[in-house]
């Protein structure tokens, strides 16, 4: 007698490979979902890295005075006098930047809102002309570090 044998899988056999890939997802795409945050801490270090670095460019090139919060944006991204004013045909110093960069973590607002006022919670960025101090806005925190502390 010969019998007809198919060679196949058993349910079981196929249940233990569904759990398997199940068990391997739910420890893989954990690990994704912390790496755009992780991402978005790393621009927020970064952009406060670069833009402090400009307020103190700014502040050595213009006798230890530092931008009003009144013309930051304008400060920053255009060329000024000696005295801060604001001067796009013979200013001699600047741009600083580009354009005020995004706060990664802002929700509401443009994301490259400047204020003194911790109450505007839809501004992305808090400056202190005062103290040259700039932070994130009520960035929240990630990993556990304010985003405001940084």
């Amino acid at each position: 007698m010969n019998r007809n044998r198919h060679n196949a899988f058993t349910l079981v056999e196929l249940l233990i490979v569904v759990i398997i890939l199940g068990i391997l997802a739910a420890v893989v795409i954990p690990q994704f979902s912390d790496a755009s945050t992780d991402a978005r801490l790393a621009s927020l270090t970064t952009n406060l890295q670069t833009i402090r670095g400009q307020i103190d460019l700014y502040k050595l090139q213009h006798n230890g005075a530092y931008p009003t919060l009144a013309n930051f944006v304008d400060a920053m991204t255009k060329k000024t006098d000696a005295d801060g004013t604001i001067n796009a045909a013979t200013g001699k110093f600047g741009p600083y930047l580009q354009r005020i960069p995004n706060n990664p973590f802002t929700v509401g607002g443009t994301g490259n809102d400047v204020t003194n006022g911790a109450a505007a919670a839809n501004k992305a960025w808090f400056y202190d002309a005062a103290t040259g101090a700039f932070k994130a806005n009520n960035g929240g925190s990630t990993n556990g570090v304010a985003h405001d502390t940084l």
